[in-house]
């Protein structure tokens, strides 16, 4: 059970207080002024105000100071009530700047070596000593825990900024995510379902297959956001058994959709294909996901077509379209969160994109990622 700090301050002002009371009964023993009332008074003037030292330092130490010097006067031990001044100074030396702890410090030298001038037998020396390393040793522990105090602060707040950083990115991921998902689907489904309307009672064939492609671009789209959904819902260590992520092997499927929607689209693969990381796959099927859905979006009347090519270290992606450049330029000044999209995604996998009109006419969005030597084919180091 944690103990709260006016808690802790109360049972150590308690603590001292019977230290005090208990060594008092020992002043005259030691050829000191035994404790009368009013010593007995001073002696809990000395530590009672300590249960507050936290709330007043200064205030605290002043005052404390100022009992223990009376109670050296009156001729009692000044040993009895040390423990509670060095114990403000030490509070002072944690929560107050170093000038003011020092100040604290000399005050308590002060006090002590004024005790041990009013001493019957005291040795000058050892007193003159003591008055100078216990104040600073104190002041040195309270140092130290203040800037242990300081750097913990620090601590906290850059792990609450790496947090915050932290949910930002996530936030950013599944908004990309989504955007990815449901654009390029929806844009599908949209020009699909206009189709069906538009065909219904005179070609029933061209509606019934259009229909067909809502159905199962619908379904698609449906099982990737609950793969989304499940990945939010569940921790790491308790995630069920997802299906894979969407990647190149799935780039045929998403052309014949655009075929679909009546985008002229060509699929052309060069190089030798092999598996890449699972994040590189995906951030290379999104950007062509979404270069196709603007080309669904903005050029219902161009062709297209996908180029990818797999190099010894890096995989190119290519999307251009014929499109006229007014509808192009719509691309560039749109929303821009496809885009955007897009050069996360590059940045994030170490790749670089461009995207932009062609001086022939239309759009080109070009995609360079690097993939791992591990994925790179033996004998192939000299693709270019």
């Amino acid at each position: 059970m944690r103990i709260r700090p006016l808690a802790a301050d109360v049972l150590i002002t308690v603590a001292l207080t019977a230290v005090a009371v208990l060594l008092g009964r020992e002043s005259g023993a030691q050829g000191w002024v035994a404790l009368d009332p009013l010593g007995y008074a001073l002696v809990v003037l000395a530590n009672v105000p300590l249960a507050a030292r936290s709330k007043a330092p200064v205030a605290i130490c002043l005052f404390v100071h100022l009992v223990w010097a009376v109670y050296i006067t009156l001729g009692h031990w000044p040993v009895v009530n040390c423990f509670g001044p060095m114990l403000a100074a030490y509070t002072v030396a944690v929560l107050r700047p170093v000038r003011a702890a020092v100040a604290c410090g000399v005050l308590e030298a002060v006090v002590w070596i004024y005790g041990g001038l009013l001493a019957p037998h005291a040795s000058m020396s050892s007193v003159v000593a003591q008055a100078v390393g216990f104040p600073a040793v104190i002041l040195r522990f309270g140092h130290l825990t203040r800037r242990a105090d300081e750097l913990a602060r620090e601590l906290r707040r850059e792990q609450d900024a790496r947090a915050r950083r932290e949910v930002a990115e996530e936030r950013g991921r599944i908004a990309r995510e989504l955007h990815d998902v449901v654009a390029h689907h929806m844009s599908v489904i949209s020009i699909q379902a206009g189709l069906a309307t538009f065909v219904f009672t005179s070609d029933p064939d061209t509606a019934r297959a259009a229909l067909t492609t809502i159905s199962g671009t619908s379904g698609e789209a449906l099982d990737e956001l609950r793969r989304m959904l499940r990945l939010l819902r569940f921790e790491d260590d308790e995630a069920p058994f997802e299906a894979p992520m969407p990647g190149l092997a799935r780039l045929e499927e998403m052309v014949e959709r655009v075929r679909g929607g009546g985008v002229p689209v060509e699929l052309r693969v060069e190089g030798d294909p092999r598996p890449l990381a699972p994040g590189v796959e995906l951030c290379a099927y999104r950007v062509v996901q979404e270069a196709l859905t603007n080309v669904l979006k903005h050029a219902r009347g161009a062709r297209a077509t996908v180029r990818l090519v797999y190099r010894a270290r890096h995989l190119d992606v290519c999307v251009v379209n014929d499109g006229p450049g007014a509808v192009s330029d719509r691309v560039v000044t749109g929303s821009g969160h496809g885009l955007i999209g897009m050069r996360e995604r590059a940045k994030l996998y170490g790749g670089t994109i461009s995207i932009g009109p062609r001086s022939e006419g239309g759009f080109a969005v070009r995609l360079t990622l690097p993939t791992s030597e591990r994925s790179a084919p033996r004998g192939n180091d000299t693709t270019p």
